[in-house]
């Protein structure tokens, strides 16, 4: 339904605006009316009107000069001005003209003539409001920080403003057509993830399951993330879609860090700390009935104590930094050192009961032994401590939401061959399969594991402290190097199994 226009009648003769009202009656106009000069700024000022039917001569101020207080103000300038003038010459008009008039009409008014320039010039100025707000939301989208995209239904882009050609890697000019689809220009840099969520896009919208595009690390520059919004069109002829590229790389690296300091103060923290409270505390309450060597004694155990916190602090930081820095060719892990990181961490968790299986290239499968050194020559493209990062993790969850916080673990470890997201062929990876007996998830908290936050009410009970930040940062780390993260339930029995493709890195 086309919106009520506002139109204001300035006039001095009452019978004037009475045959006005009359000739616009019934045409879907809101009539204001003034009867000077002043009035009329006011009213004008007040309405903001579509149309201003303006007569030229009246006392104390005439439609010349109303007229150009009204170009001069900034709010009023854009409104059309119609002149009513009974001055039918042109030094009349020239003035008008110089005074921003629009348009002008003489006395007495023809009803035809009348009716047909309003309606004229009201479509014109709306029209003309129209490019002005467009050219205004094209200056915005164009500077704005966000990439911002309209794709069909075909995955053909319609628009891209300059902030989505730079992240899709568009060289040509925006007024030239872009011939290659959205899909297309992804998959020259960037990945998927989760994959499961990208199966139904465009056309399942749910703004609870972010979908991402992952640039991986290469040797010469670091992770880059964007997220991916989308938005329906409403458009009566063809399914088109606004696309929001978010880039929170900075965001992830974050959480990222919090996660890694988390883990670590968990882990290499307590206990160092508990020997120097526990020393210091004893010392405290006993040194008066202490000798000097027993004094000596306790002061020496908690310099120790001291000692290895400091130690266990700066590991931590290195730790962090080394998360950050999974470059493919600078920081690889092998399969040996993988195997150490499970014993370790299993021994730490106190979980006993951890079989590994691991099916080299080429050969049978063995079971691995911790003195076996024969396969060290397979890496992946992850640092030892993010891979020691992403095993704690699972394993702690593992032993965390176990009924009985005593899980027994299938550990696989197999060199695969699989389709990279970002290459055309097959290559080689290192996939890690960890299956746990504790509980089986619903579908919904499987298609949501690795959101960040996502914490599921019956497997995560919300009784154990954190955010639900540790699934999210292991997939992070994942993606980040190229590789895919999966979860689901076991075939037979209770349990989820979590399976990691690394890409292998030639040393």
């Amino acid at each position: 339904m086309e919106s009520i226009k506002t139109i204001l009648i300035v006039d001095d003769d009452p019978h004037v605006r009475i045959v006005l009202d009359g000739m616009l009656y019934g045409q879907n106009f809101n009539l204001v009316h003034a009867s000077n000069g002043m009035e009329a700024l006011a009213k004008a000022t007040e309405t903001i009107p579509d149309l201003i039917l303006l007569d030229v001569v009246m006392p104390d101020m005439d439609g010349f000069e109303v007229c150009q207080r009204l170009r001069a103000d900034p709010i009023l300038a854009e409104v059309p001005v119609l002149m009513l003038t009974g001055l039918d010459n042109r030094d009349a008009r020239l003035q008008g003209i110089k005074a921003g008039a629009d348009d002008f009409i003489a006395k007495p008014f023809d009803s035809i003539e009348l009716q047909a320039r309003i309606q004229t010039i009201v479509r014109l100025n709306r029209y003309r409001r129209l490019l002005n707000e467009r050219a205004r939301f094209e200056w915005v989208v164009e500077h704005a920080e966000d990439g911002y995209l309209i794709i069909n239904s075909n995955m053909q882009i319609l628009y891209a403003n300059s902030q989505a050609r730079f992240y899709l890697a568009l060289l040509a000019k925006p007024t030239k057509e872009i011939t290659e689809t959205f899909f297309d220009l992804v998959a020259k840099q960037y990945l998927c993830n989760p994959k499961e969520a990208w199966a139904t896009w465009p056309m399942e919208i749910n703004p609870q399951i972010p979908r991402y595009l992952v640039r991986p690390e290469t040797a010469t520059a670091h992770t880059f993330w964007l997220q991916v919004d989308l938005i329906e069109m409403a458009n009566n002829l063809t399914e088109e879609y606004l696309v929001r590229l978010h880039n929170i790389t900075n965001t992830i690296l974050s959480r990222r860090i919090v996660w890694a300091f988390h883990e670590q103060i968990s882990h290499k923290l307590k206990t160092p700390l508990n020997y120097l409270t526990l020393s210091l505390d004893y010392l405290a309450a006993e040194h008066c009935k202490m000798s000097d060597a027993k004094r000596g004694q306790f002061i020496n155990t908690a310099r120790d104590g001291v000692s290895r916190l400091e130690s266990e602090i700066t590991d931590i930081f290195q730790f962090m930094e080394a998360v950050n820095s999974s470059q493919p060719g600078q920081t690889e892990c092998s399969v040996t050192k993988i195997l150490a990181i499970i014993e370790e961490t299993s021994t730490t968790l106190e979980i006993g009961s951890v079989s590994i299986l691991y099916t080299p290239p080429s050969y049978s499968p063995v079971y691995l032994d911790k003195d076996d050194d024969s396969n060290n020559d397979v890496y992946v493209v992850m640092s030892e401590r993010a891979m020691q990062l992403i095993l704690t993790e699972i394993l702690e969850n593992a032993k965390k939401f176990h009924p009985e916080q005593s899980p027994k673990l299938e550990i696989k470890i197999a060199v695969v061959s699989w389709q990279n997201h970002l290459a055309k062929d097959k290559s080689e990876g290192l996939r890690l399969c960890i299956c746990d007996d504790g509980v089986n998830l619903s579908p919904e908290q499987l298609a949501q594991i690795w959101i960040p936050y996502y914490q599921g009410d019956k497997y995560f009970t919300g009784e154990v402290g954190g955010m639900g930040l540790g699934l999210s940062m292991v997939a992070s780390l994942i993606w980040s190097v190229g590789g895919t993260c999966q979860a689901y339930n076991c075939s037979q029995g209770a349990g989820i199994i979590i399976e990691l493709t690394v890409p292998l890195s030639i040393v």
